[in-house]
This record gives structure tokens, sequence and C-alpha cells, in this order.
């Protein structure tokens, strides 16, 4: 009796082992997820985030402040963080070694989700009504090295405009909004969920117009860059703006660390979707299947890619 008792354990803890090592054993990972700066709205979601899933779903998710999208990149690159959020143009130059990453292309991330749009938002002057109208004017197109800088440049190219045909000026969104009250820029560029704080406090003292971007070229954008969206900032947002405005919008997305295992995608993406109603940041409105696909133009991860396709999504 005690030697079939024997065998028997030591058949299950064969299976247990084989389980571990063929990685179905269901166990999930620390997630060190990396942000934005402590007032932004990359760290006071993904806190959210993570308040939820540690207590409703049992799993270990630390968030960390940082430098944001570019930045964020790197530290999964160097294996300081396996998980971040970061705008999707961003990481598409990143995986394609485009731009601020030309020479150093990154392919070990892949997607876990879409969160939420970033607006492309063309603050202006009352006297400038279009984006054909910024032509020989002064504007601001956000940090040298920034997103918005590119977002930018790649708008104004879809309406013929180069950065030769503007008097270019490169300043954060809180210098660009200083700078328009003080005249001495007729737009600026800034990319940032709305309403953005710095352009809801512009408007309590400036009458500013929100420039359009038309159907034909959200759509030529989209089709050239992949990570675009057309989006509407509705009338209101801000108030001094009545009516709605169409522009374009990247993503805000989750990658992850190729490393990272499915189960720990898998159940992360399933706390999300269970959760969102939990998740005590506005932004979880967008926790949705449409918007956790789109806007993607790099590979999901394997995990995404199951939790997904049981979902109905042909990611793969």
């Amino acid at each position: 009796m005690k030697k079939r008792l024997a065998v028997v354990l030591a058949l299950v803890l064969v299976v247990a082992m084989m389980l571990c090592a063929c990685g179905g054993s269901g166990k999930t990972d620390k997630i060190d997820f990396a942000t934005g700066g402590t007032s932004g709205t990359y760290y006071g979601f993904i806190g959210s985030v993570a308040t939820t899933l540690n207590e409703e779903s049992g799993m270990d998710i630390t968030v960390e402040s940082t430098g944001a999208s570019q930045a964020n990149v790197q530290l999964i690159q160097i294996g300081e963080n396996n998980m971040a959020i970061i705008q999707n143009d961003i990481m598409s130059y990143a995986y394609n070694g485009q731009f601020m990453f030309e020479g150093n292309a990154f392919q070990g991330m892949s997607v876990v989700m879409s969160c939420y749009p970033e607006d492309i938002q063309i603050v202006a002057s009352p006297n400038v009504s279009s984006i054909e109208d910024l032509a020989g004017r002064t504007v601001s197109v956000g940090a040298s090295d920034s997103g918005t800088r590119y977002n930018a440049e790649q708008i104004l190219a879809s309406y013929g405009i180069t950065f030769d045909d503007i008097n270019v000026v490169y300043e954060s969104f809180a210098d660009s909004v200083d700078s328009l009250k003080n005249g001495t820029i007729d737009a600026a560029f800034i990319t940032a969920g709305s309403p953005t704080t710095a352009v809801t406090e512009l408007a309590t003292s400036y009458e500013f117009n929100l420039l359009s971007v038309d159907d034909a070229h959200a759509q030529a954008l989209a089709d050239e860059y992949g990570f675009y969206t057309t989006v509407t900032i509705p009338g209101g947002t801000y108030s001094c703006i009545e009516e709605d405005v169409q522009t374009v919008a990247v993503m805000a997305t989750i990658v992850c660390s190729n490393d990272l295992s499915a189960d720990t995608v898998k159940a992360f993406l399933t706390g999300m979707f269970e959760h969102a109603g939990d998740i005590s940041h506005a932004k979880a409105a967008y926790i949705k299947g449409d918007t956790a696909v789109s806007g993607v133009s790099i590979p999901f991860h394997p995990g995404a890619v199951e939790f997904f396709g049981d979902m109905g999504y042909d990611i793969g």
C-alpha cells in the first residue's frame, strides 16, 4: 500500500513539473509598469488599473513614474520594466527604427491593448481658422524630440505644408499656452487626451480656435502611417469651442516585453475587462474590445492574441 502511494505521489509530482515547464500552470509574473510623470494621465490611469487588479484579480503590479513614451520603450529594452503605456506612433517608430529610434530599432516588445485616444489638438489664435492658414505663421510643434513634433510634421505635410513654410518653435505644452496668450505664436500642436488641463486653463482667459482635420486628410494619414485614428472633440470640451471639431489621434497603448508570459498578459487583460467598472479613472470608459485592438501597427503579444481571439477578434 505504501509503495502504491509513493508511486502515485511521484506521478503527481512529475505531472506538476511538466505543467510548470510547459507554462501551463496559470501562475502570473510580477508586472513592473512604466508610465509617465506623476501629474499626467498615464500615471493616474495605470495607477488606478494597478490598484483594482491587485485587489480584485490578485495580480502583483508595481507602477513607476517615468519620462513617458520614449523613455518607456528604452526601459523595456534594458529590462528595467516589463510593461509600459506609450503612444502608438512612438511604438511604431521604435519597432521600425525611425526618427528618434533611427539605428536603434527595438522589436523585443509587443502590444497588450490600446487604451484611449490622445487627440492631436491644433490650438490657434482667433485669426487662424484652418490648417491651410498656418503657412507663413509661427507654430509651436512641441518639444524637438517629442512625438508631437512628428505629429505636427506629418499633419502639415498632408496639407502640403513643410516646416520650411512656417516659423517653427519647439515648446512644451505649458510654454505653448503662455506663448498663445502672449501673442508670440499663432498656433500650437498638443497631443494629449482631451480635455487637456493646459488647454482648459487657457480657455478661461483666451478665446482660441481648434483647427479640424477633414475626412480626406484623416484617411490619408491613417493609410500612410497606420497609427492614426479619426476622433471628434465634442463642442463644450473647452468653454470657447461650441461646435464639434474633428481631428486625428494616436492611441495610448499598453506594450510589454516579449519575454512576459502569455498567462500574465491574459490575466492582466481578463482583469481589465472584468473590472473596468471598478477602475476609478475616467479613461476606463474606453476599455472596450473595438478600442483595444485599434491603431496597432506592430504585433500583439501571444497572450493578447489568444484573449482577443476568444472575444472574436482575429489579430494574429
